[in-house]
């Protein structure tokens, strides 16, 4: 096989990236470069001429999970005219079975809080902008003067829960218990 042209290079460091990002927030960072590379359409062996190390894909995926910013951005929901209804959406969407059964297309505050406070030393550049993260999505559910961070943990921690206890009755509660808790006026 022929060397790849630059572009079709980072195409392909752009899909596995993409797709660690996914994989590291469904199954964990355990998941192996092998597998990642696989799940690519890549060689394993390819992997080590775009990344220097593992630690230096979790950062990028981490990054890359990050950057929508849809769903994880520091804009204030009152941009929106309706900050009420618009923190009622992300606490609806956040707090769903969809959410939770999907955790690769999901949260990276979620996704990848376990995996990252396992590992503080490594993947720093991942940590960082994780932190940026819990601060962005805690400023979105702020009501007030508060900061939300507690609105934030009451959220995570109970899609982390649901999502462990998936397949029970427990899960469903957990979230809409969570939810009625963020939502009740």
């Amino acid at each position: 096989m022929g060397r790849v042209s630059r572009v079709q290079a980072q195409e392909n460091r752009r899909r596995v990236v993409a797709i660690a990002a996914r994989m590291f927030r469904e199954q964990g960072t355990a998941v192996s470069v092998a597998d990642v590379m696989k799940a690519a359409g890549l060689t394993h062996g390819g992997f080590y001429k775009q990344f220097a190390s593992k630690e230096d894909l979790i950062d990028e995926a981490a990054v890359y999970a990050f950057d929508d910013p849809a769903a994880h951005s520091a804009i204030a929901v009152e941009e929106s005219g309706r900050p009420e209804a618009a923190r009622r959406r992300l606490v609806d969407r956040y707090l769903s079975v969809w959410h939770r059964d999907h955790a690769g297309q999901g949260c990276p505050v979620s996704g990848f809080a376990a995996d990252l406070g396992r590992e503080p030393g490594q993947a720093a550049r991942a940590h960082e902008r994780y932190v940026t993260g819990v601060r962005n999505l805690a400023a979105r559910v702020a009501v007030g003067d508060d900061d939300g961070l507690a609105r934030l943990c009451t959220m995570v921690g109970a899609l982390v829960l649901a999502r462990a206890t998936s397949g029970d009755p427990l899960s469903e509660e957990l979230l809409q218990s969570a939810h009625a808790a963020l939502t009740e006026s």
